[in-house]
């Protein structure tokens, strides 16, 4: 009987301590820095988690030397702010990190880059948006010899990235943002969610919850950097004679102004080759898009990767 006893202690404090290694798991901004929920409670179109909030690291996979830290299975988003470190421009930079709606890369393509724009006196909004499958994302049980991108079951990521947006315009005073000064920034799969928004603000993809739901959601700029999911839609590979844009982002005269960078040798997705002729078009007036002019404000064509790989901010200034 002791024996039992012992042994059922034993194992409640194993799993005790296996739960708290669980939450610990769990990604934090540095010290100094706090995680808000977005949403007051239950976001939208809330979908089952496939397992806790955890984030991964690969010691194989160095970016400027450091690895890359992997945010995954993230159910409850937040956004963490970054106030500008001496003078205060009054901008302010809602991020999203890429990864494919899978995962997010929150340090390469969130942190240290919040730590960049404040150092130039802008407000950095670091936004750790619900994954995976919550955006346009490839799945193999669609068709494992083709990388299929299939539609999300809800806009979750776009969700998640207006909210934001009308929550950092709804405190613009309290955090001495100016509240026509607040851009979006994303990298990859994140560079999709900022043509999203770009082209999806006029109204909201959610029920409203409160006030700052009547807030505009549109960025008054935005930077998409190597986005991601903008053509090899499902029945059409990408490729320089198939290649057109994605069917969900309509742009318009009502589109921010819009910087995009891509390099020429990303192999990503397929898609480098059919959006630096996208560039190239935007940047002769002859693109593809519905407004050239709109698509022709801010682009940039890198000749190559491995210098970004070494300094994921080189040449942005």
């Amino acid at each position: 009987m002791r024996i039992a006893i012992s042994l059922l202690f034993t194992l409640c404090v194993v799993f005790a301590f296996a739960d708290l290694n669980a939450q610990t798991d769990a990604w934090q901004p540095s010290p100094g820095h706090t995680q808000v929920p977005i949403w007051p409670g239950t976001a939208p179109d809330a979908q089952p988690a496939e397992g806790p909030e955890n984030y991964t690291k690969d010691p194989k996979d160095l970016v400027a030397g450091k690895p890359v830290v992997m945010v995954e299975n993230v159910s409850q988003p937040t956004m963490t702010v970054y106030p500008p470190d001496g003078k205060n421009t009054g901008i302010a930079v809602v991020l999203f990190p890429g990864g494919g709606y899978i995962d997010l890369a929150i340090d390469l393509e969130g942190t240290e880059v919040c730590n960049w724009l404040t150092s130039k006196g802008i407000t950095g909004v670091l936004l750790k948006y619900r994954v995976p499958g919550s955006g346009p994302h490839r799945d193999p049980q669609v068709n494992p010899q083709v990388q299929n991108q299939v539609d999300p079951k809800a806009p979750m990521a776009l969700e998640d990235a207006q909210r934001t947006v009308g929550l950092v315009r709804f405190h613009a005073q309290e955090w001495h943002i100016d509240p026509h000064k607040i851009g979006v920034l994303g990298f990859s799969a994140g560079g999709h969610l900022v043509a999203d928004i770009s082209t999806h603000f006029e109204q909201r993809s959610y029920p409203a919850v409160d006030a700052a739901d009547k807030e505009s959601c549109r960025p008054d700029f935005a930077v998409a950097l190597y986005p991601g999911h903008l053509c090899n839609w499902p029945g059409r590979p990408c490729s320089d004679k198939t290649f057109a844009l994605n069917p969900h982002i309509h742009v318009t005269k009502q589109t921010p102004p819009t910087f995009l960078l891509q390099a020429e040798d990303d192999h990503v997705d397929n898609q480098c080759k059919p959006i630096a002729r996208l560039l190239h078009g935007a940047q002769e007036h002859r693109s593809p898009c519905r407004d050239a002019s709109v698509c022709a404000r801010w682009t940039c064509l890198w000749p190559t990767s491995d210098e970004r790989r070494d300094n994921p901010l080189a040449g942005i200034t």
